[in-house]
């Protein structure tokens, strides 16, 4: 049997074990599984002579014999041990362990009445039907098309039109390995009625260093006039692997703001992609990645200007040590007929090893009159000047640099707004770059 067959074979598992468990499923579920199916079987995995795959080769995933989380022994962990707990969502969580539904160590008891917030394979809600697999592409995407093709349990949230919810509501999913290499499909749904507000945290965890896949999607549907806050953190083992892809359809008068932060995974790559369907759309995109040692990083954005009057604000920004390395690709698309159109897109990045390397793209397409656009990119390192100056005020040199590295990482953490989410982030980012502030 021919290598790539053969690979099909191993990551189409999960679809052929939940293919013989039909008889509980919905129709129009097993239908969209099926054409997810042959999708992946018809798309090949890219490889780095794809454009947008140039400098991501995702051969040493591909190397690894996985077995599927369905088969995976479905490992709990104490919630109070699980990285990643957050104070204000400690009651508005749900827990997902290797993609599986953790009922043990969920709790949404904070949740408002109204709303619905549960497992997908659990909540019968005619708006799973109506939105699951409409934004994310399993037709033209391979990896997408896989994570489809085996969805069963995942997150789902509906809020209802005008419903506005206190609590970040927390998407954890934790990962193990027990055993082995595990694959895992982590899927989620969201769906935002008109008017209604909520902060949304979405994060991908290891309970141990270990080799495993991630392949995660998540589709946001903001209907007019509402607006959502998503925190997107990813701090996977750093042996294992990353693939995500968050879609976003924004309707009229709507707003999206978006946190991503990328941390952990040997390899790792987050697709996030909004399209603005409504007139007047607010639109907020930031990110940090920080990567040392062998680590990659891969983040593509598309933010796709479909009619006028829409706003939109990208800053990502990198730090990569040792021989890491960071590819970040923003692209801007002003339709035809998206007059005043106004979006800003900056992508920097901080280079603290002489041997770390980003390859950065910012792009703008344009095809309306009337538009504000501007993009741009730095790479570079600490400045001697700054260092010096700190030097100066009688702090020591690893000091000085800690400092300065933490100033620049913390124009995007304290953009976030759950505090507890913001005390983690400096903490986590202090330890992974061995730095400290004490002076």
């Amino acid at each position: 049997m021919p290598q790539p067959v053969k690979e099909k074979d191993n990551y189409l598992s999960a679809f052929n074990a939940l293919a013989a468990k039909n008889a509980n499923i919905p129709a129009w579920l097993v239908t969209l599984r099926e054409k997810a199916a042959d999708s992946f079987e018809r798309l090949e995995f890219p490889t780095t002579r794809v454009e947008a795959w140039k400098y991501t080769n995702i051969a040493p995933l591909l190397k690894l014999q996985y077995r599927d989380a369905l088969e995976a022994d479905k490992q709990l962990v104490a919630a109070d041990n699980l990285v990643l707990t957050f104070e204000e969502s400690r009651r508005s969580r749900l827990v997902f362990i290797n993609g599986l539904f953790a009922r043990e160590l969920s709790d949404i008891s904070a949740l408002p009445e109204g709303i619905i917030v549960g497992n997908l394979a659990d909540v019968q809600s005619e708006a799973i039907r109506e939105h699951l697999g409409t934004q994310a592409d399993y037709r033209g995407q391979v990896f997408t098309a896989l994570n489809t093709a085996s969805v069963n349990d995942g997150a789902f949230v509906y809020l209802p039109a005008g419903k506005v919810v206190e609590p970040p509501i927390h998407l954890r999913f934790v990962s193990t390995a027990a055993g082995g290499p595990v694959i895992s499909h982590p899927r989620a749904l969201i769906v935002a009625g008109r008017g209604a507000m909520a902060t949304i945290i979405e994060s991908y965890v290891a309970a141990t260093e270990a080799d495993y896949f991630t392949n995660s999607v998540t589709e946001i549907i903001v209907q007019q006039g509402a607006a959502i806050e998503h925190y997107r953190l990813q701090d996977e083992s750093e042996q294992a692997f990353h693939i995500g892809t968050t879609q976003v359809s924004q309707e009229r008068d709507s707003n999206y703001a978006s946190y991503a932060l990328a941390l952990g995974a040997a390899i790792s790559r987050h697709d996030l992609n909004v399209t603005l369907t409504g007139e007047h759309t607010e639109t907020t995109l930031n990110g940090l990645y920080v990567v040392t040692g062998n680590q990659l990083a891969d983040t593509h954005l598309t933010l796709d200007h479909a009619k006028p009057h829409g706003t939109s604000q990208q800053l990502y920004k990198g730090i990569l040590d040792d021989k890491a390395r960071a590819i970040f690709n923003g692209k801007v698309l002003v339709r035809e007929g998206a007059l005043l159109t106004d979006a800003r897109q900056l992508n920097k990045n901080l280079l603290l090893s002489n041997e770390a390397h980003v390859d950065t793209k910012p792009e703008l397409e344009i095809f309306a009159d009337d538009v504000k656009c501007a993009h741009g990119a730095t790479v570079g390192q600490l400045e001697d000047d700054e260092v010096f100056y700190l030097l100066s005020r009688g702090l020591k040199p690893e000091t000085a640099r800690a400092l300065l590295t933490y100033g620049f990482a913390e124009d995007i953490i304290s953009r976030i707004k759950v505090a507890s989410v913001r005390k983690a982030l400096d903490e986590i980012v202090l330890v992974k770059l061995h730095q400290e502030l004490e002076i």
